[in-house]
């Protein structure tokens, strides 16, 4: 099962946003992350590839064209996390989930609900209306909603951007283990550099609504490229883990 995206292309009226974007196959079993400045289109594309916007080109999973899907098929099949909850859900945490998961039509609702609660160690929220949550907590629960449904294709809008250092870790971690033993395949928009060199397989650099760069983190994170792309002066270098690091020393005029 592999993701490819063919000349997508997303306008707004006159105004271009993604200008005709290809990528090679992208397998399951990998995390992929889609980086670049603000405003590069990161998030656009990924709602793209969900279905949530107007597009040209082509996007097919594991050689089934998506767009010939229907829109409750597509969903379960590739499952879309927003930044943030909708506000004024008057439901539970736990009942969020079950009613998630309804739309399923998988048997055991509930266990299934709450083991999507402990993984993320937030099972203490269970009986919590959602109302009642912090920013990071509701992403947190939304994030459990998405891995209980158990798509094909998880596809992440700024999964940690709430997210304390602890829960940011928990969840990439989590990501992470569920894309890798069960081969699926997870697309995420994230805006911490080091955090997508740290854990993404892939990385997808955006700039300007056109991709710049697609390769392994190893290839991609170059001096050159930080500079054209972010208007950064900066280094590449591993850590005493033996870990990508990018350490900026000045921003570029």
């Amino acid at each position: 099962m592999s993701l490819l995206i063919n000349d997508l292309s997303v306008a707004y009226g006159a105004r271009t946003i993604i200008h005709n974007v290809s990528l090679p196959a992208l397998p399951a079993g990998s995390l992929v992350a889609l980086v670049g400045p603000n405003g590069a289109g990161k998030s656009t594309l990924l709602r793209a590839i969900a279905g949530l916007e107007r597009m040209q080109g082509e996007i097919s999973l594991a050689g089934e064209d998506v767009s010939r899907l229907g829109f409750a098929e597509r969903s379960r099949r590739l499952a879309y996390m927003p930044q943030q909850l909708p506000p004024g859900l008057a439901l539970g945490v736990l009942e969020s989930i079950v009613a998630a998961l309804r739309v399923s039509g998988v048997d055991n609702l509930l266990a299934l609900a709450y083991e999507a609660l402990v993984r993320l160690g937030i099972e203490h929220l269970a009986e919590q209306p959602l109302n009642s949550l912090s920013g990071g907590q509701r992403q947190l629960v939304a994030l459990a909603q998405l891995l209980a449904r158990n798509p094909q294709v998880l596809l992440l809008d700024e999964p940690t951007s709430a997210l304390d250092l602890h829960y940011q870790l928990r969840v990439m971690d989590t990501v992470r283990e569920r894309v890798v033993a069960h081969r699926l395949l997870a697309v995420a928009v994230l805006h911490d550099i080091n955090l997508a060199a740290s854990y993404a397989d892939w990385l997808v650099v955006l700039h300007q609504g056109r991709v710049v760069a697609c390769g392994t983190p190893e290839q991609v994170l170059e001096p050159g490229m930080l500079a054209e792309v972010y208007g950064v002066q900066a280094r590449v270098e591993r850590c005493s883990q033996d870990r990508l690091q990018v350490l900026v020393d000045r921003a570029l005029v």
